[in-house]
């Protein structure tokens, strides 16, 4: 199965799929290694890692596709691409989600946003006009129905932050609308209580996913509830980067005071990034040998 097809049949699984966020390759290799059926590569914590920057539209679009073909060659989980705005006009969403299909993304995001866009829990959020946002999903579809045509594929996750300026009920409109265009999935961004949850899912067809920020605006609910309320993808784009960052201040701190502070041993760092995976294969090639260090 290609990953599209992997990642549609997760999505009719009567379940709601735990998705850790990634933000590199590594990050995404641990994912899968922890046995996750699926990931996302969280625009936020991408531009965070490889910037340094908050994700406010400073990453360009080679960046970003840099990064999705590192995940996915690092990776054999289906990925969800954040695909922003698309990066221009129509034709722009059309190129992008091109790009994202033949750097082996399993689905590519795209959201109404005007941009440069920002990150669906902070302030100064703002969204195009209606009809600038169908015609964004509209264009994803479109490219979508022709990489089918050519033998390629890709799921198309429709975004909209309408309910920050706009109010619940033009999001759901939006994402209703999305749904009729042909998106696969939808997202509407921010809900801020659970009867607000349960009003998106009780009114929109299809799979849905729900964004979960620790400290956001949506409540974070166990996995059981959100499955109850309708959905089938919990997403937690800021859960492992939160991690990382907390672990690698408290260790630079505890350096400052010649401590080392508990980590992962030696071994399992190696073994975990793909050192003795690259020992058995090259153990076929005798010239390769001699690269393997004694250790």
């Amino acid at each position: 199965m290609t990953s599209a097809e992997t990642l549609r049949a997760l999505l009719a699984e009567d379940t709601c799929h735990i998705m850790p966020c990634c933000f590199d390759a590594l990050s995404a290799k641990l994912i899968a290694q922890e046995g996750y059926a699926l990931t996302f590569m969280s625009g936020f914590a991408a531009s965070a890692s490889r910037i340094g920057a908050p994700d406010l539209g400073l990453m360009s679009y080679g960046e970003v596709l840099d990064q999705v073909r590192n995940i996915t060659d690092a990776t054999n989980i289906p990925l969800i691409g954040d695909g922003d705005t698309g990066y221009g006009n129509a034709m722009n969403v059309r190129r992008t989600v091109a790009g994202f299909a033949k750097a082996g993304a399993a689905s590519i995001m795209i959201e109404d946003q005007l941009a440069p866009k920002r990150c669906g829990h902070t302030p100064g959020k703002a969204v195009v006009s209606r009809d600038e946002a169908f015609d964004r999903v509209r264009a994803a579809v479109d490219e979508r129905e022709a990489l089918r045509a050519r033998g390629g594929d890709i799921l198309i996750l429709a975004r909209t932050d309408a309910r920050h300026e706009h109010g619940l009920g033009e999001a759901i409109e939006r994402a209703a609308k999305f749904s009729g265009i042909g998106a696969d999935i939808l997202f509407v961004e921010a809900p801020r209580s659970e009867g607000e949850m349960r009003e998106i899912c009780r009114s929109l067809p299809g799979p849905k996913m729900a964004n979960i920020v620790e400290g956001g605006d949506t409540p974070d609910l166990p996995n059981a509830a959100l499955h109850d309320i309708g959905y089938t993808i919990a997403a937690y784009p800021l859960s492992l980067m939160a991690a990382a960052m907390q672990a690698m201040v408290t260790t630079l701190r505890a350096m400052r005071q010649d401590q080392r502070p508990n980590q992962m041993d030696f071994g399992n760092l190696r073994s975990r990034i793909g050192f003795d995976d690259y020992y058995a294969a090259s153990a076929r090639y005798a010239s390769s040998l001699r690269l393997r260090s004694d250790d």
